[in-house]
């Protein structure tokens, strides 16, 4: 039995298995639920196998002393805490996303910021659940989550190696998934250390590993695949100028469709491993080798 491999709705993600393809919509759709369902269309086009949203409790999440602050914004001038609002869909909208996916034949999963978020993605079959990266200390989160009993994937960024193994310990390492992660917006490449991914996998031998990215680009998180990352994300964008903080570290959907395009080439070309010699590999082979050599076995 592989231990290293998760479920994720009906599909599994680990080592052997497709990578997981997930394009982070957050709150890129600024409020608007028809920019998430545009969002989501883009991703489906795409061949992503799912998208995912951020669900905070306002009052929970913002620091009390921020709530009155006010703001600019595309809906004009509003406290803080106003504007958590205006960026957050309640239940009624979310219905409309879920039914939007269905149509779409495309999975969707969140991060939520909050318990109280847990238990209103769970009003929901989501395949999984997101612990992103501010989340990662946050114990009495991890509890609730582990509670759900769903596949957890587990952002990175911003923490130590201490930090990581706490929390794995805290969710139970059964039913988790770890994604290495930089938690700059835009992340510079100096900073990406991809090679992460590789220590993780020895550290975290029976758990899967995945990357979410936050850098401007394509090639880096292809690299990501190629050095086993079993779940990919990346934030995604009706475009990168639109008002946001994450869309100029967000995929536009040309980019998108070009980046799980090459996902899929480079799983294919990683191959199993087992040197062989092809059959296509045998008329160039007669033509062009002098001296046979040792018959193969």
């Amino acid at each position: 039995m592989n231990t290293r491999l998760r479920t994720l709705g009906s599909k599994t993600a680990g080592p052997g298995q497709s990578v997981y393809i997930t394009g982070e919509i957050g709150i890129n759709h600024n409020g608007d639920l028809d920019n998430a369902f545009a969002l989501i269309d883009v991703a489906a086009e795409a061949g992503c196998d799912a998208v995912k949203f951020q669900k905070r409790t306002p009052e929970i999440c913002t620091p009390r002393d921020q709530w009155d602050i006010e703001r600019d914004t595309p809906w004009g001038r509003m406290t803080y805490i106003d504007y958590r609002h205006r960026v957050e869909f309640d239940e009624t909208q979310y219905r409309a996303i879920d039914e939007h996916c269905k149509k779409r034949g495309i999975d969707w999963f969140a991060s939520p910021w909050d318990t109280e978020a847990v238990a209103f993605l769970e009003k929901f079959d989501v395949p999984a659940h997101k612990v992103a990266s501010a989340s990662l200390t946050d114990d009495e989160l991890l509890r609730a989550l582990r509670a759900t009993g769903r596949t957890v994937i587990l952002s990175t960024g911003m923490s130590t190696p201490e930090q990581i193994r706490h929390a794995v310990e805290v969710l139970g390492s059964a039913n988790i998934l770890l994604c290495h992660a930089t938690s700059t917006y835009p992340a510079k490449a100096e900073e990406l250390n991809l090679r992460v991914i590789q220590t993780l996998q020895e550290e975290y031998p029976n758990v899967p590993i995945g990357y979410s990215g936050h850098e401007t680009g394509l090639q880096t998180t292809l690299a990501a695949v190629a050095l086993g990352a079993a779940f990919v994300e990346r934030h995604i964008t009706l475009d990168r100028a639109m008002w946001g903080s994450d869309q100029a570290a967000s995929v536009e959907p040309q980019g998108l469709q070009r980046l799980v395009r090459d996902i899929r080439t480079i799983e294919t070309a990683l191959g199993d491993g087992v040197k062989k010699v092809y059959e296509s590999e045998l008329g160039p082979m007669k033509k062009l080798r002098r001296v046979q050599g040792l018959v193969a076995a």
